[in-house]
């Protein structure tokens, strides 16, 4: 096992300064994606590997790396971007590997669990079990290293040999695999089958690690329906579904969780009573969005950018719910809040959970968050909207994860450098945007230092990244913040 000991796990906003977060880089499982199989793993297309990984998703890494450990880093970009002297610097497994204690890798805090052997027969067991392998390849799995084994759970294929089972393609989606609500972790639970795999590699990591040994009796697993095995197939509303990018801390006393296509009523209800009986939070608030694939997750149609500054999807806007645009044929007929269309908002109080608070727009809830949580005045708090609300610009970046960006700190957030629109919209507002491979220049020459940006959307590339459906904030899951 690892020598790694326990770290502290705070998260208390989605704004604070980031100071550790977990992460998984881009593996061969996302190369071996085929067209006849890519929505059953919940892509949309195949992506290039070496694109996605050395061209988009390293940039990240190096930026992570800056504003998270940067005695990792300073001084050795050009080495680090040279592969003839250190190709493997963003490879796990690889002897070169950054092994960042604070941009945290899944796979190696997988491959250090299963240094144990306990560990490694159980959980060699429970996902050939899953993944239906015959006895002869659960014994071949057991001769492989710690870090083979780790390799093959994510991939699906042993290296130089054909795909044992199907890739996790979807595991560079951190945030899905639970969520650091104060000092607790929520482990979530997939609506989909392809993601099972990544939700039992995941619980075998938090609760084996050493860095999460002081955290044990505070990661909340939610229970299943009583006999939910019994549901038929149309029972899908009763099943206890939930993931990562529908839970949000906005405060240290308020949680949001989206009921989404991804998360259920179900699971909104047993993670409330859980969250109020440990007293985890104060106040949770349900944010039930259409259950469409365009959206997925609450965070992809909104997060925040700074205390008073929010960018979202303008379709949930108070002018939007309002039909502030409609006739009045399309108001009498309420064609845009169709019973499967309508956003539903609801606030529950731990003291009083018979007084609840109901919002008419996502405005309207973020707003109060930052007014009322934040100690924002109301007139100070803004917003930017997903194709500065011009159709069809709104829809499209919005698809391309406008609305799913990774603060920093406050005010300075990573997003995707193809929705023009959205930048208007932040430019708009007075912030500034910068290419990431300038920033990383004006760092490593100390021109900057990563302290000193302010109120800054950092641009990514994204021709491949953004191809898989997920953005920075999906790319992430914050271990410690600082407090706001």
């Amino acid at each position: 096992m690892s020598k790694k000991t326990t770290q502290k796990i705070q998260v208390n906003s989605e704004i604070g300064r980031l100071r550790k977060l977990l992460v998984h880089s881009p593996d061969s499982g996302l190369g071996k994606v085929v067209p006849s199989k890519a929505q059953d793993w919940l892509f949309e297309d195949i992506v290039h590997l070496e694109t996605i990984r050395g061209k988009e998703y390293d940039y990240y890494t190096k930026l992570l790396l800056y504003f998270l450990d940067y005695d990792k880093i300073i001084g050795k970009l050009s080495k680090i971007d040279d592969p003839k002297q250190n190709r493997n610097f963003f490879k796990p497994g690889k002897p070169e590997f950054h092994n960042s204690e604070y941009v945290v890798e899944l796979q190696t805090l997988l491959a250090e669990i299963l240094a144990d052997s306990n560990i490694k027969n159980q959980l060699t067991a429970s996902v050939c079990a899953i993944e239906n392998c015959n006895y002869a390849t659960q014994n071949r799995l057991q001769e492989l290293s710690s870090t083979q084994l780790a390799n093959v759970f994510i991939s699906g294929s042993i290296k130089e040999e054909a795909m044992i089972f199907a890739p996790i393609p979807n595991f560079i989606f951190t945030r899905d695999i639970g969520i650091t609500i104060n000092n607790h972790i929520l482990l979530n639970k997939p609506a989909k089958k392809a993601r099972t795999r990544e939700a039992l590699l995941a619980k075998y990591i938090f609760f084996n690690h050493p860095i999460f040994k002081d955290y044990r009796d505070n990661i909340i697993e939610i229970p299943d329906l009583s006999l939910s095995f019994l549901l038929p197939k149309d029972g899908d509303d009763k099943k206890v579904t939930l993931e990562g990018g529908d839970v949000m801390i906005v405060s240290k006393d308020h949680l949001l969780i989206g009921v989404s296509e991804r998360t259920s009523w179900e699971a909104a209800h047993h993670s409330i009573k859980i969250l109020f009986e440990k007293k985890i939070v104060k106040k949770i608030t349900v944010v039930k969005i259409p259950k469409k694939r365009d959206y997925m997750h609450i965070d992809t149609v909104f997060t925040q950018v700074k205390k008073n500054v929010w960018v979202m999807l303008g379709n949930f806007s108070r002018k939007a719910q309002k039909g502030l645009d409609s006739d009045p044929i399309e108001q009498g007929l309420d064609y845009t809040n169709r019973k499967e269309d309508k956003l539903k908002i609801i606030q529950f109080n731990r003291k009083n959970l018979n007084d609840t608070i109901h919002f008419d727009s996502l405005e309207e809830l973020l707003t109060d968050i930052s007014v009322n949580d934040l100690g924002c005045k109301k007139e100070e708090v803004k917003f930017i909207f997903s194709g500065n609300n011009e159709f069809p610009f709104d829809a499209r970046e919005q698809w391309t994860d406008s609305c799913n960006l990774l603060a920093l700190k406050d005010g300075v957030v990573i997003g995707y450098d193809r929705n023009d629109k959205t930048l208007e919209a932040f430019k708009k507002l007075g912030f500034q945007s910068i290419e990431i491979t300038d920033l990383l220049q004006k760092f490593e020459s100390k021109a900057l230092k990563p302290d000193d940006v302010k109120d800054t959307i950092i641009l990514m590339p994204s021709a491949e990244l953004s191809r898989a459906r997920g953005g920075f904030h999906c790319m992430s899951m914050p271990l410690l913040r600082d407090d706001i």
